[in-house]
C-alpha cells in the first residue's frame, strides 16, 4: 500500500483552523477497577485536537491493541473502552497514540489494576494464653479488630496498637480486662469490600504473673523509607513491656522536628504531611520504662517525579536550516531523556542528527525531518512528555507578507536602513539596486546579514528608488521602495544660561533652520515638566512663529530658577538645548526670632537665617513695634552694622516699661527682604522717668490764681507704673518753693488759688515727674504770671476809611496806661444795618497795632464798626461805633459805548509774547504813545480804572514785528466811548 501526501503551506486559515499536528487535550490516568463493580466497562480517556483531525491507536504493555476485537475493545472518540474486563488479560500499562498528516504523538502511560478481597480461611484460630502483665501480638492481615463480638472496635491507647502495615494487634501489657475473643476485620477500600476472620481467644495463664521487663520492640519502621515529595508519610513503632513503655520521636541528623507532626494516641505512629526535601534524614524512636530503653532508627528518603523546567516549542524552519531543541526537567533522582518522532524512539534512520541528554540537533533540515517530536524525561518514579511539531518549508521568495517600505524618509547626514525580508525557503540570496545601478558594499553602503540595506552619511543624491532582489532555487522576487532625503533640523540660536533678578522679564531664544517641507514643533520644559501654554500659565509665554520658538518669562520669580529645555521636534528628528536660569531676589524672612534677655533699655535677640534666594545675605537690621509707634521702626543695635553671618544682636535705646515686638530684616545685593515674623510681645523693665514735661507756661485765669500748664509726658516715656507730676513754684525773688503733686498721668494743668496773689505777679515755676521707681531730674525754671483783670476802658477816637469796593481800614489811635489793664491786642467788630444780614464779622490783631484792613465786604454798602481791647482775662468795653460806605464795584466789561461807573483812568498792559513779563502804563488820557523794539510781536490790552478798582480787560491786540531796524512808535487813541484803535 502506497500513500502520497501533498502539503501546501500557503493556505490561509483562521487561527483555529491553522494546519497543525495533534495536541493532547486529555490523556489517560491510572485506574483501579473493583472486581465487585456493577459497571461492566472501563474507560481510558484520550482526546487530542489537530487540523486535520487526528485518528487514534492504543498500546497495552508496549504492544498495539487490535481494535477489531469489537466485543472487548471499542473507541469512544479517542478514548478506549474495555468491555467486561478480565484481570489476567487486561491488567497492565496503556498508552494512546494520536495521528494526522503531520505525524504522531504518544500519551503518558496509565496503569490499569484490579481490586478484590477474598475470604479468610474457615479454620478456627488457636487460643493464645499469656500471663498477666505479659505483652502479646495477635496476627491479622489487615487493620481492624473486634473484641468479644462487640460492634465496638478496639480502642488504641498506650497499651493497644494496631499496625496499619501488618494489621497485627499489639498489647504492650495484658490485663484481666483484655481476656476475650479478638476478631480481625479486613477492608479493601478500592474493592469496597470487608471480610471478617475467625476469632482468636485470649486467656490468662494461671501459673503466675509476668514480672517487669524492659521494652521489647515489636513494630519497627523500615531502615529505609522512600516518600514522594508532597505525599504523606507514616512511620510505625510499638514495643511491649512491663510497665507499659512510653514512646518518643526525634531526628538523629541534628535537625529538629519543627514541622507540624501528627502522632497517634499511642505515639506509635509519626505522620509527616506534605513531605518536602528538608524532611529527608534520619529518624529515631525510643521506647522506655523503669527497666530500660530500646531504640529503632531509620532513614527517610524523599523522591520527586519528573517536572518540566523547559519544554520544546513548535519550529517552522526553512529547508537546509538547522534545528536546536532543548528540554530540561527536574526530579529526584535526576531524570534521563529520550526522544520520539511520530511515536517512535530515536535514533531514526538518517544522518546529521545529534541527541545528547535533553538536546536534539539537526544540522541541515530536509523535508523528511518534518514530524511530531516528543522529549521524554523519566526517573524510576515517573515519566513525562513534552510535544512539539517540526515543519520544514520549501518555497520561492515572496514579498507579499513583508514588502519593502514604499517610502523611507531620512535627513542629510543621517543614516537609514531599508529592510528586505521576503519569505523564502531555503533562505534567499539578496541583492540591491539604486535605480538601474547595482549596489556594492563600501563605507556608506552596508549590506546587512539579514538582507537589509543600510545607507550612512546621507547626501541629497541618495534620493532614488531602491530595489531588493531575492533569489533561491525555487524562484526570484523583486520589491522596490522610494528614499526621500530632507534637510537636517539645526538649532541656530539656542538659549544661554542667565543670572537674573526676580521681577525682571526675560526671553529665552530658540530658533532653528529646517527643511521647509516638514513642520516644526517647539516644546519647552521646566525642571523636567512640560510647559502647557494652552492652560494659560502665568509668567510663561511662547513668542515667534514657524522657525522661532522663543520663551518669554514675564515678571520672573524665585521659583522659576531651574533647568529649561527647548526641544524641537519634526517627523524626522528632534533637537534640544538646555540652559540653567538662576533667579536672584531679596532674602527671605529670617526665622525663629527670639528675645533671649531684656532689660529696661536693651534686648538681646537671636534668629536663624531664612532663604538667601541665590544671593548671600549681607546685612541684617532690627525693627521694633510698640502700641505707641506707627508701624515698624528701625532701632539702634550693637553691633551697629549686623553682617549677614551674624545671627545675634543687642537692641539699645529702648524705653522702659513698654511692650515691644521685634522683627529682623535681611538684605543682600538685590534688595531688602521681607521682615521676619514678630517675636513674642515682651515688656521692658521699669526705670526712673528720664523725660520731663515740655512747654511749661501758664498765666491767665482770674485774679488771685496762678495757672501753670505743660505738655504731658507720653505714656511710652513714663517708664513705669505710678506715674505723676510734681509742680513747684515761688514768687520771683523769694527763696521758698511751694510743692504740689498731680497724680493724674493725663494732667497738663495746675491752678493755685490764693487771695494774696496780685494781678500779673511773676512766679518761678518748674514741673518734674515721678513713678514707682523714683523721681526724675528737674528741668530749668520758667516764669509764669498770675491772673489779671480784663481791660477797663474802651478805645476812643476810632475812625473808618473806604479803601475799595471790598475793603475798609479802621484806625484806633487810643492811648493806654498800666492802670487800665494790660492790653494784648484789639478786636474789631463790624456789621451792616440790613436786617437780612444777622451775622456780624470779627477780626483780631495782636500787639500795639492801631490799624486793620477788613476785606471781603460787599460793594457800595454801609458798614458799622467798633473796637475793644483784650487780654488773657477777656475783652474790655467797646468803642463808639463808626460807619463807612464801601466803594462801588469796578467796571465789569472792557471799555465800550455803555454807561458805567465813573472812569478815573486807564491801564495799558503790553508784553512781547505770552510767556514774557507784562509792562503797565497808566494814563488819564484816551491815547498813549509806546516805544517798543521791532524784533518781536507784541500783545496789548487796555483796562479801565475807577474807585471800585480795575475793570475788565479789552481783547488782546497783536502788533506784528517790523523788518526795518527802527523803533516802532505806536499811538493809541481812546475814544470817549472807550473804543480804541491803532495808528
Amino acid at each position: 500500500l502506497f500513500c502520497c501526501l501533498i502539503l501546501n503551506y500557503c493556505f490561509s486559515f483562521t487561527e483555529e483552523e491553522t494546519l497543525h499536528g495533534p495536541i493532547f487535550i486529555q490523556e489517560p490516568h491510572d485506574i483501579t477497577y473493583s472486581m465487585a463493580s456493577a459497571n461492566p466497562e472501563i474507560l481510558l480517556n484520550c482526546t487530542a485536537r489537530g487540523y486535520l483531525l487526528p485518528y487514534y491507536r492504543w498500546k497495552q504493555n508496549g504492544t498495539d491493541i487490535d481494535l477489531t476485537m469489537s466485543y472487548h475493545y471499542r473507541l469512544v472518540g479517542g478514548s478506549l473502552a474495555i468491555n467486561n474486563p478480565h484481570k489476567k488479560q487486561d491488567i497492565g500499562t496503556y498508552q494512546c497514540l494520536a495521528t494526522n498528516s503531520f505525524g504522531t504523538i504518544l500519551s503518558r502511560t496509565a496503569k490499569l489494576q484490579f481490586a478484590y478481597l477474598e475470604n479468610f480461611e474457615t479454620k478456627p484460630r488457636s487460643t493464645v494464653s499469656v500471663r498477666k502483665g505479659q505483652g502479646v501480638v495477635l496476627l491479622c492481615l489487615s487493620y481492624t479488630w473486634i473484641f468479644n463480638n462487640n460492634t465496638l472496635y478496639v480502642q488504641e491507647d498506650s497499651r493497644h496498637f494496631v499496625s496499619q502495615e501488618t494489621g497485627n494487634l499489639h498489647l504492650a501489657k495484658v490485663e484481666p480486662s483484655d481476656v476475650g475473643n479478638y476478631t480481625c476485620v479486613v477492608t479493601n477500600s478500592k474493592a469496597d469490600q470487608s471480610v471478617q476472620g475467625p476469632p482468636t481467644p485470649l486467656t490468662l495463664r494461671s501459673d503466675g504473673v509476668m514480672g517487669e521487663y524492659k521494652p521489647k520492640i515489636e513494630v519497627h519502621f523500615p531502615e529505609t523509607t522512600y516518600a514522594e515529595k508532597g505525599s504523606s508519610v507514616k512511620l510505625e513503632f510499638f514495643a511491649l513491656g512491663n510497665p507499659v513503655p512510653s514512646i518518643s520521636w526525634k531526628r538523629t541528623d541534628g535537625n529538629s522536628l519543627t514541622k507540624i507532626i501528627e502522632h497517634s494516641k499511642t505515639k506509635g505512629v509519626l505522620e509527616i504531611p506534605n513531605v518536602q526535601q528538608e524532611d529527608e534524614g534520619s529518624y529515631e524512636c525510643i521506647a522506655g520504662n523503669i527497666r530500660g530503653i530500646n531504640t529503632a532508627r531509620g532513614q527517610l528518603f524523599v523522591y520527586a517525579l519528573p517536572e518540566w523546567d523547559k519544554r520544546i516549542q513548535n519550529a517552522f524552519l526553512s529547508l537546509y536550516d538547522s534545528l536546536f531543541w532543548e528540554c530540561k526537567a527536574k526530579g529526584k533522582p535526576s531524570p534521563s531523556y529520550s526522544w520520539l518522532k511520530n511515536g517512535h524512539v530515536s535514533p531514526w534512520p538518517q544522518t546529521g542528527i545529534q541527541i545528547e541528554n535533553g538536546t536534539l540537533i539537526i544540522r541541515m533540515l530536509n523535508m523528511s525531518d518534518s514530524g511530531l517530536y516528543q522529549c521524554v524525561a523519566e526517573n524510576k518514579y515517573g515519566t513525562i512528555y513534552a510535544n512539539a511539531e517540526l515543519r520544514v518549508i520549501a518555497a520561492a521568495p515572496d514579498f507579499s507578507k513583508n514588502p519593502v517600505e514604499k517610502r523611507s524618509v531620512v535627513q542629510v547626514g543621517g543614516e537609514v536602513t531599508i529592510g528586505c525580508k521576503p519569505s523564502a525557503s531555503p533562505r534567499a540570496v539578496i541583492s540591491w539596486r539604486k535605480g538601474p545601478e547595482i549596489l556594492h558594499q563600501n563605507k556608506r553602503v552596508i549590506l546587512l546579514e539579514d538582507g537589509s540595506l543600510r545607507l550612512c552619511n546621507i547626501i541629497k543624491s541618495d534620493a532614488r528608488v531602491y530595489t531588493c532582489t531575492a533569489t533561491n532555487q525555487f524562484g526570484v522576487a523583486r520589491n522596490s521602495g522610494n528614499l526621500i532625503v530632507k534637510e537636517r533640523t539645526v538649532i541656530t540660536i539656542p538659549p544661554s544660561n542667565m543670572d537674573v533678578t526676580a521681577g525682571e522679564s526675560i526671553v529665552l531664544p530658540c530658533q532653528v533652520s529646517h527643511d521647509l517641507s516638514v513642520d516644526v514643533v517647539f516644546i519647552w520644559s521646566f525642571n523636567g515638566s512640560r510647559i502647557d501654554f494652552n492652560r494659560g500659565i502665568h509668567h510663561f509665554e511662547r513668542t515667534g512663529k514657524e522657525s522661532v520658538g522663543d520663551l518669554m518669562i514675564r515678571n520672573i520669580q524665585l521659583h522659576h530658577s531651574g533647568k529649561y529645555v527647548c526641544m524641537v521636534q519634526t517627523t524626522l528628528d528632534s533637537q534640544s538645548a538646555t540652559v540653567d536660569i538662576i533667579v536672584r531676589g531679596p532674602p527671605g524672612p529670617p526665622e525663629d526670632v527670639k528675645v533671649e534677655h531684656i532689660s529696661s533699655t536693651t534686648a538681646v535677640l537671636s534668629w536663624k537665617s531664612g532663604m538667601d534666594n541665590n544671593s548671600p545675605v549681607q546685612i541684617h537690621s532690627v525693627q521694633t513695634r510698640t502700641p505707641f509707634s506707627v508701624g515698624w521702626q528701625v532701632v539702634s543695635t550693637v553691633p551697629e552694622v549686623i553682617s549677614g553671618r551674624t545671627h545675634k544682636a543687642t537692641v539699645v535705646e529702648l524705653s522702659p516699661w513698654v511692650e515691644y515686638e521685634f522683627c529682623v530684616v535681611a538684605s543682600n545685593s538685590v534688595g531688602i527682604g521681607e521682615p521676619s515674623r514678630p517675636s513674642a510681645l515682651l515688656k521692658t523693665k521699669a526705670a526712673v522717668p528720664a523725660v520731663a514735661p515740655t512747654n511749661i507756661s501758664g498765666g491767665g485765669g482770674s485774679c488771685s490764681e496762678l495757672v501753670i500748664t505743660w505738655e504731658p509726658v507720653p505714656e511710652e516715656l513714663q517708664n513705669g507704673e505710678g506715674f505723676g507730676y510734681i509742680v513747684m513754684f515761688r514768687h520771683l525773688g523769694t527763696a521758698t518753693w511751694t510743692k504740689a503733686v498731680v497724680v493724674s498721668v493725663e494732667a497738663c494743668k495746675y491752678v493755685y488759688r490764693n487771695e494774696s496773689i496780685k494781678s500779673l505777679s511773676p512766679f518761678e515755676v518748674k514741673v518734674d515727674v515721678y513713678n514707682n521707681e523714683g523721681e526724675g531730674t528737674l528741668i530749668s525754671i520758667s516764669i509764669v504770671y498770675s491772673g489779671e483783670d480784663e481791660p477797663q476802658i474802651a478805645p476812643v477816637g476810632a475812625s473808618a476809611l473806604s479803601v475799595s469796593a471790598a475793603e475798609v481800614e479802621i484806625w484806633q489811635p487810643i492811648p493806654w496806661n498800666r492802670h487800665t489793664g494790660r492790653v494784648l491786642g484789639y478786636e474789631v467788630l463790624y456789621w451792616t444795618d440790613d436786617p437780612k444780614e444777622s451775622t456780624a464779622g470779627k477780626v483780631r490783631v495782636k500787639g500795639n497795632v492801631t490799624a486793620k484792613n477788613i476785606t471781603g465786604l460787599k460793594a457800595n454798602t454801609v458798614y458799622f464798626a467798633t473796637v475793644r481791647a483784650y487780654n488773657t482775662a477777656g475783652t474790655g468795653p467797646s468803642s463808639t461805633p463808626v460807619n463807612v460806605t464801601t466803594k462801588k464795584s469796578p467796571p465789569s466789561q472792557p471799555p465800550a459805548n455803555i454807561n458805567e461807573s465813573e472812569v478815573l483812568g486807564y491801564k495799558i498792559l503790553y508784553r512781547q509774547n505770552r510767556q514774557s513779563k507784562t509792562h503797565i502804563l497808566e494814563t488819564n488820557n484816551t491815547s498813549a504813545e509806546l516805544l517798543v523794539p521791532f524784533e518781536e510781536d507784541y500783545l496789548i490790552e487796555v483796562r479801565t480804572v475807577s474807585d471800585g478798582g480795575d475793570g475788565s480787560s479789552s481783547e488782546e491786540i497783536r502788533i506784528p514785528k517790523i523788518s526795518t531796524p527802527a523803533l516802532l512808535s505806536t499811538l493809541f487813541f481812546l475814544k470817549t466811548e472807550h473804543s480804541f484803535a491803532t495808528n
